[in-house]
């Protein structure tokens, strides 16, 4: 009996879930110096000595919320306004990198900011995928893979980060683990130039879906005959004279067809393609480096409670 208890002080004492009790519910433990009890209340007195900060309206998580009402205006403007979304979506994307600007000169990081501005541009980038695939529906599997490796690999890395990590930032990468993850997150030209180069690419992409017949056919085929003026032969068929729903899908790819040219997308497509593509590799580098993380606490949190038992004590 005493040999199992100290086994299970042990495992509760090098497990990084031991936070968590056996029913489920997290127990209340000490976070940052606040804890229950006499402790709590010395460290109250000593509070009084600070004024009260709400940390919903520091400047960097304002700025935060402007880049979600411009984002939700962009998702507004999307199905046929191509200029005003892509402006109103670039300037939201922009906003990415002032927010961590001002929250270093103000001296005003926190977590709530960081999961915030880390959302933002998670949810942004999977609505821009979701129209992509509903304008190229051929190319959807793609555009529906790269949501996904998006989210799990994000979210993967940052849950390894808050569990194994001592609860420290989730850009917080040492060089040991992998050292392009560190330079991706310690150096603010990389992050940005491969932020910012992404999501041009899938800009280009969309502006596309607006002009070019290569990605994007038109639904009616023009005739070189000329249209003459008998009844029933009009020169242009009105999108409401084919589609009782104006805004069904064959509605609005017709809408949108030949409405901007082609050329100038089909560049910045081509120049940010190389970028787009090694933000995929390191978002498959982060996800299995973040679930290799993971596993090494599994296993050195089963070996602290005796797991798995010598073949010997199996018989």
């Amino acid at each position: 009996m005493p040999e199992a208890r100290r086994r299970n002080q042990a495992a509760a004492a090098s497990n990084p879930f031991s936070l968590i009790s056996k029913s489920g519910a997290a127990r209340e433990e000490p976070m940052n110096g606040i804890g229950n009890g006499a402790a709590q209340n010395g460290l109250t007195s000593n509070e009084n000595d600070y004024p009260y900060e709400n940390i919903f309206v520091f400047w960097p998580n304002l700025i935060g919320y402007t880049r979600i009402v411009l984002a939700v205006l962009s998702l507004y403007y999307m199905p046929l306004h191509p200029r005003t979304c892509s402006g109103l979506y670039s300037i939201s994307c922009l906003l990415d990198a002032l927010d961590g600007y001002a929250a270093r000169y103000f001296a005003q990081s926190t977590r709530f900011g960081a999961v915030l501005d880390m959302v933002t541009d998670r949810c942004t980038t999977a609505c821009l995928l979701v129209f992509l695939s509903s304008a190229f529906p051929r190319w959807s599997l793609v555009f529906q893979c790269l949501i996904s490796l998006d989210l799990a690999s994000h979210y993967m890395h940052m849950y390894a980060t808050l569990v194994m990590g001592a609860g420290e930032s989730h850009k917080q990468v040492d060089k040991g683990r992998s050292w392009i993850l560190n330079l991706y997150y310690t150096n603010k030209i990389v992050l940005f130039l491969f932020c910012a180069l992404n999501e041009t690419f899938f800009i280009a992409l969309y502006l596309l879906s607006f002009s070019s017949p290569l990605l994007s056919p038109s639904l009616l085929q023009t005739s070189d005959t000329p249209s003459t003026l008998q009844p029933g032969n009009p020169s242009h068929v009105s999108a409401r004279s084919l589609f009782a729903n104006p805004y069904s899908a064959g509605a609005l790819e017709l809408a949108r067809a030949n409405k901007m040219d082609s050329f100038w997308p089909w560049v910045i497509a081509g120049v940010s393609c190389p970028v787009m593509f090694g933000k995929q590799i390191l978002n498959v580098v982060q996800l299995v480096k973040a679930s290799r993380w993971l596993a090494l606490g599994d296993r050195a949190a089963r070996r602290a409670a005796g797991l798995p038992r010598p073949s010997k004590l199996r018989k």
